[in-house]
């Protein structure tokens, strides 16, 4: 059985919830993502932050990077998995709710990232498959 852990990628770089919008894409260019968990001082996950959240949710409507902390656009409840759950766990919170990357959670921290590059890597061109078409169909975020 694989488990979300073994195919994570561990200790993911948070952007503080009250970091400017600004600072985010900084490390996103930096780091070479399109996605940063959003933590507490906790380490606790608030949400996640696309790098097409601040320029649709955030530029495009007049708010300002330098000014506007991150946590402005953690909406809801972030969709997560154990580190102990089975795979097909992550796999179906993925497809069910179209999302690229899950964050995985233990002891309520942040511990890893399972994104579609992780699935591509550790698991059957099928699996990979199957997965990426759902996660793509319209409205996938």
């Amino acid at each position: 059985m694989t488990i979300t852990r073994d195919i994570m990628t561990p200790a993911p770089r948070c952007i503080g919830e009250n970091d400017s919008l600004s600072i985010a894409a900084s490390v996103m260019s930096e780091l070479d993502v399109g996605a940063l968990p959003i933590c507490g001082e906790d380490r606790r996950l608030k949400g996640m932050l696309t790098d097409r959240d601040i320029v649709v949710k955030a530029v495009a409507y007049g708010l300002d990077p330098e000014s506007t902390p991150s946590r402005t656009l953690a909406a809801g409840k972030p969709i997560t998995v154990d580190a102990a759950d089975d795979i097909d766990i992550a796999l179906d919170r993925m497809r069910e709710h179209q999302i690229r990357r899950l964050p995985v959670i233990e002891d309520h921290q942040l511990v890893g990232i399972i994104s579609q590059a992780d699935i591509a890597l550790a698991l059957s061109p099928e699996t990979t498959g199957a997965t990426v078409e759902e996660i793509s169909r319209q409205g996938a975020s």
